[in-house]
């Protein structure tokens, strides 16, 4: 079994501000490659199946009587990933922040 993870009352906030950001760079970053012409079809895929993966998941944490940083967690941890994967792949991007 997991371990329970206890957020402090200012982390919604931040989580929230964070997962704009992310959220902000991912849309600009795919929105260049695909008028490059150079998206993937992977990619296209991965844009509906980690949503899907990060409400499923959020809404578990919700069943299990979870907080609302609880339940924007999953989320949060996609978009630094999908920044993370982004920058790499277009290296001549600067990041934002």
């Amino acid at each position: 079994m997991k371990k329970r993870i206890t957020y402090s009352d200012f982390a919604l906030p931040m989580m929230l501000a964070q997962l704009t950001l992310t959220s902000w760079e991912t849309i600009v970053r795919r929105s260049l490659i695909m008028a490059q012409g150079t998206c993937p079809p992977d990619e296209f895929a991965r844009m509906t199946s980690e949503k899907v993966a990060a409400v499923q998941t959020s809404m578990a944490a919700v069943a299990r009587g979870g907080g609302h940083a609880e339940a924007l967690a999953p989320f949060l941890t996609k978009t630094r990933a999908n920044v993370q994967r982004l920058r790499r792949k277009s290296g001549q991007f600067p990041a934002f922040f």
